[in-house]
């Protein structure tokens, strides 16, 4: 099946809104604090269930296929037509794309950075300090990451429109070419 950039657009884009919905819901229903067990010489974190892990990870592997997706729509040979490496070199295209790159990046690792993160404290529960609390992971994090996660689908969005005006340009650049070299006067 042949895909268009329309299609790339919106599912790359539905891809990037669904990472962003998992984020708002992982710090909706992240538990506020762990309730600390004394135990002999140490202190042990009885936390309640945290689906806000799954769903950091969830969120990650959408924006990471959404980002795979967008930056594969680049250099898909739409049409059968395929365009070179050397057709992109227009400014306005590099940096929505280096745009959307970058974003994609910092919400990735912002969203792994707290997953991970919470997922070590519930794991590693126990603490030879008596005086430690149970901490959490902050959510503050994975919501910013919500928003950098949109952001970066809103880019995705905007770099297939950007992909069709340079295809357009080189293949009308490519016609003009042709047609000079088949005219003949006189």
């Amino acid at each position: 099946m042949a895909f268009t950039p329309k299609q790339f657009a919106v599912i790359v884009a539905a891809l990037g809104v669904l990472s962003f919905i998992f984020c708002v819901v992982a710090v909706q229903k992240k538990p506020q604090a762990g309730e600390s067990i004394q135990g002999k010489d140490v202190i042990i974190c009885k936390y309640p269930s945290d689906p806000s892990i799954p769903l950091g990870y969830l969120s990650a592997l959408c924006l990471v296929a959404s980002t795979t997706l967008g930056y594969f729509s680049l250099t898909y040979p739409y049409q059968g037509k395929s365009v070179p490496q050397s057709a992109f070199s227009n400014t306005t295209f590099n940096i929505f794309r280096n745009i959307a790159l970058a974003t994609s990046g910092f919400a990735v690792s912002l969203i792994l950075h707290t997953t991970i993160t919470g997922h070590f404290l519930m794991i590693r529960n126990v603490h030879h300090n008596l005086e430690a609390e149970c901490p959490i992971a902050k959510s503050g994090i994975l919501g910013g990451a919500a928003f950098v996660s949109l952001d970066s689908s809103l880019f995705w969005l905007i770099v297939p429109m950007l992909v069709t005006n340079v295809r357009e340009d080189y293949f009308d650049e490519a016609k003009e070419g042709d047609c000079s070299k088949s005219v003949t006067i006189g």
